[in-house]
């Protein structure tokens, strides 16, 4: 278990489940932020907590589980956990379109909950960070092209070597305290006009 105390949200159309499901996360040093009792209130308090969890019970009302959790999942506020008194396999299905972190078949214990809390968090954060890095790579990559091409007219228009061009787009950057992605954008709408 992680030193911080984790922030969840919980979801379940019966109030004794909801009080039970409380007392053992709190019973694992877990803090319950907000209760509720359908999909809609559980994405609305999801929105406003930003907890680390959301345990969602899939047959609810206004919303059902897995839809509350395909909206939660979409805006990468909190991994997902599903409870349930159903494990059909169209359920399952769906859940994993939804993008479900953990599903876990009432009747459960105590001992099986905490387990696949601190397992849902471990895997969504291991897929925020792939998630920074690709989309770092990404502009990376978009930064290379765009200095390559603004290289390219510069060769072009003034009879550089390539690394006369770099060096140019380089000094450029240090002295405006712009990046290099951002002068080589300029000297291609420059050179578009």
């Amino acid at each position: 278990m992680s030193d911080k105390k984790l922030r969840i949200v919980i979801a379940d159309d019966e109030p004794i489940i909801r009080m039970d499901l409380k007392r053992m996360l709190e019973d694992c040093n877990y803090e319950v932020v907000a209760e509720v009792g359908d999909g809609q209130k559980a994405v609305d308090a999801a929105r406003n907590y930003k907890p680390d969890v959301v345990i969602l019970d899939i047959r609810m009302p206004e919303m059902d589980g897995i839809d509350a959790a395909k909206i939660i999942t979409s805006e990468k506020i909190a991994p997902v956990l599903l409870i349930t008194a159903y494990s059909q396999l169209d359920l399952v299905e769906r859940a994993k379109e939804a993008g479900i972190s953990s599903y876990l078949v009432k009747p459960f214990k105590e001992s099986d909950l905490m387990p696949q809390v601190e397992v849902a968090v471990a895997q969504w954060d291991a897929f925020q960070k792939i998630e920074s890095q690709a989309r770092d790579l990404e502009d990376k990559l978009e930064t290379r092209r765009a200095v390559d091409r603004a290289k390219g007219i510069l060769m072009d228009q003034y009879g550089l070597k390539e690394q006369e061009a770099f060096r140019r787009i380089q000094l450029q950057s240090m002295n405006t305290r712009k990046s290099m992605r951002e002068i080589a954008e300029a000297i291609i709408i420059a050179h578009n006009v």
